[in-house]
């Protein structure tokens, strides 16, 4: 049983030696195994805590006071990242490092590593802008560059971006920084779209307005104010050239199946009431002629 117990005994003794192992010196402070273990174990509980209490404090606090969830976001997302600033300093002073020591190490690495992290740094600052000046939110309709769709969550690093095909794009923040962003949605939830339309020049342009305008009223998807109306637009080739201006607030993220039903709905209208829809039409015209042999005479 006494060495049974001495065993045990050595074995601890023989582990608090290994955690003890100096990895490095940093001006008096001893970088350990266990200051690595201690380290690593702590830095993800304040990860993990944190984003537990950014979550409570948005769903418990911030959501029954402001109701724009781009600014709950905004503020948790924040908050966030301040306990882990703060925790990380906390940690490191525990684990007896001098930050004064710490900041001298960052310094000399920052040099080596400085170019390999200006993306990283560049997106961070450029989060950091969105998040306080806000020119894109969560749930906005966006366009950057050829990626179109909503914002679904803004991180310090890069943007979540889902399209109209459920497909999600991370894009690095500074992009809506350095790049022009069309926001659909960035003051007011309604937005313009211009369909363009054709008919025949035997048509009556007075009577092609009512019947379209009439359509887009008939559409639960536009709105009454601004009311819709159709711009006559020029003389075509084959048609007059109208564009149907109509305002909605409901198909802000699928504008193609809203221009789709007013088609499907004109395209009826026009049928019933004899309106002709023209296509491009071309005359050939050939001509022939019969060329006349010559004789030669020997």
């Amino acid at each position: 049983m006494e060495s049974f117990q001495q065993g045990i005994k050595d074995f601890w003794i023989t582990i608090q030696e290994f955690l003890n192992v100096v990895i490095f010196d940093i001006k008096g402070s001893d970088f350990t195994l266990l200051t690595l273990l201690f380290i690593l174990i702590s830095s993800f509980l304040l990860v993990f805590l944190s984003k537990r209490a950014s979550n409570l404090l948005v769903r418990r606090v911030l959501n029954r006071y402001i109701r724009d969830t781009g600014v709950t976001d905004s503020i948790g997302t924040i908050f966030r990242y301040s306990i882990i600033v703060i925790g990380f300093i906390t940690i490191f002073q525990s684990a007896g490092f001098d930050l004064s020591t710490l900041g001298l190490l960052a310094g000399a690495l920052g040099v080596g590593i400085g170019f390999g992290l200006q993306n990283i740094t560049n997106n961070f600052i450029s989060g950091i802008i969105i998040l306080f000046e806000r020119p894109i939110k969560v749930g906005d309709r966006i366009e950057v560059g050829d990626i179109n769709g909503d914002v679904y969550s803004i991180s310090m690093r890069s943007t979540t971006v889902i399209t109209n095909d459920n497909i999600s794009i991370i894009v690095p923040n500074s992009e809506f920084i350095n790049s022009a962003v069309i926001n659909w949605s960035h003051n007011d939830r309604r937005v313009r779209f211009k369909i363009p339309i054709g008919v025949s020049y035997n048509e009556d342009p007075e009577t092609v307005r009512q019947l379209v305008i009439q359509v887009a009223k008939d559409h639960l998807g536009v709105l009454d104010a601004p009311a819709p109306d159709l711009w006559f637009e020029g003389y075509g080739d084959s048609s007059l050239d109208f564009k149907l201006a109509v305002w909605t607030s409901d198909f802000i993220q699928r504008p193609g199946v809203l221009k789709s039903q007013l088609y499907y709905a004109v395209f009826k209208k026009f049928a019933e009431h004899n309106i002709e829809i023209p296509f491009p039409q071309r005359d050939l015209h050939l001509k022939s002629g019969w060329g006349k042999e010559k004789k030669v005479d020997n």
